[in-house]
């Protein structure tokens, strides 16, 4: 039986930066089929909202809370087929831990996720974001996803090219129409890594970019680097009171990063040379962190009771007692400065729940 819904549960409580005010209904779900059954009684219900909640990572939620239903997703299946080649293909509920996940696939063999240990949250928010770090994404190992159509009102199979797969973006990012259910993952029978992209991970494994290393290897290695940002949740350090990566990382076009270099140079000197990464279509990545650095706002930096990590300037963080408005008027203060700096603006990565930027 489906548990019963509560009224009036703080969702500070179940988001990782612990900000938020209480949700008017909370429906916890355990299984696909409760989360089917759950969404489809919330869109029966006209006018009713609705919000799926799992790990609550990368969630920025209004200090007021939100006046709906909100779906916690609690499940757990994890089940394995094939093995007989090179491929195994993984199924995940949406409510499985990603990072108990990771280890579970690193412990087994599989290769494709070893590079995404450490990140908080729940498998089902992985392909919403196309989540990724130290040079791997979900899409490039996401085989298929099982969503609940709600414009159609059925379950549907999309494929990972269905899925749209770009930068921290997919079809479900932004748009209300799928909700995530279960999620399979195409990963290598290997006992290295996928060949490591990052320039800092291959330094701190001691290999070349394109090198391979032990799963085990490279999944310790992205956990003390992540540590050392701040980037792992633990209770005993305030830093780990965020939601990841506040802003994306910009993707400029060839003309654009060509003035912000012009800018660039006019501020800080005639050497200077910002980080470019190429992207596609001629586009270059640069670096969100590196300007918010240089835009003057150091690690640390607070503006109330929100500060900036001490470890990483990615990472806005509430170590006790900082609001919702807290934490936006200081993503406020940083974006300005930074397009007041750069001509850059910046683009937050946490999905807004009854606020905006």
């Amino acid at each position: 039986m489906p548990t019963a819904p509560v009224r009036n549960v703080p969702l500070a409580e179940y988001t990782t930066l612990g900000l938020g005010g209480p949700a008017e209904t909370f429906q916890p779900v355990t299984s696909t089929a409760e989360l089917v059954d759950a969404v489809r009684a919330v869109d029966a219900a006209e006018g009713a909202e609705l919000l799926v909640l799992g790990g609550g990572s990368n969630l920025v939620v209004a200090d007021e809370g939100f006046t709906g239903t909100v779906v916690y997703v609690d499940s757990s299946g994890v089940s394995s087929t094939g093995g007989d080649g090179g491929t195994v293909r993984v199924r995940a509920d949406a409510g499985v831990e990603w990072d108990p996940f990771v280890a579970r696939c690193v412990a087994d063999g599989l290769s494709g996720i070893e590079c995404l240990s450490g990140i908080p949250g729940r498998v089902g928010s992985t392909p919403i974001q196309n989540v990724g770090a130290y040079g791997q994404d979900v899409g490039q190992t996401v085989a298929e996803v099982l969503v609940y159509d709600r414009e159609q009102g059925r379950n549907r199979v999309l494929s990972g090219a269905e899925c749209g797969f770009a930068y921290r973006d997919s079809v479900f990012k932004g748009h209300t129409r799928y909700v995530v259910c279960e999620v399979v993952f195409e990963l290598a029978r290997s006992p290295l890594s996928r060949p490591v992209r990052y320039a800092e991970l291959a330094r701190a494994l001691g290999t070349e970019v394109g090198g391979r290393v032990p799963l085990a290897d490279a999944r310790e290695a992205v956990l003390e680097l992540r540590r050392g940002k701040g980037m792992v949740l633990d209770p005993a350090d305030p830093d780990s009171r965020s939601a990841g990566s506040f802003f994306t990382n910009p993707i400029l076009s060839a003309s654009e990063f060509t003035e912000f270099g012009k800018r660039a140079a006019a501020l800080l000197g005639p050497d200077t040379e910002p980080p470019a990464y190429p992207d596609t279509d001629g586009r270059v990545k640069t670096s969100a962190a590196w300007l918010i650095q240089h835009a003057g706002f150091a690690k640390g930096y607070t503006r109330g009771p929100a500060r900036i990590s001490t470890k990483h300037t990615l990472a806005l963080t509430n170590p006790g007692g900082a609001t919702t408005a807290d934490l936006l008027a200081l993503a406020r203060e940083v974006r300005a400065g930074v397009a007041e700096a750069f001509g850059i603006t910046l683009v937050n990565e946490p999905v807004m729940v009854g606020v905006e930027l």
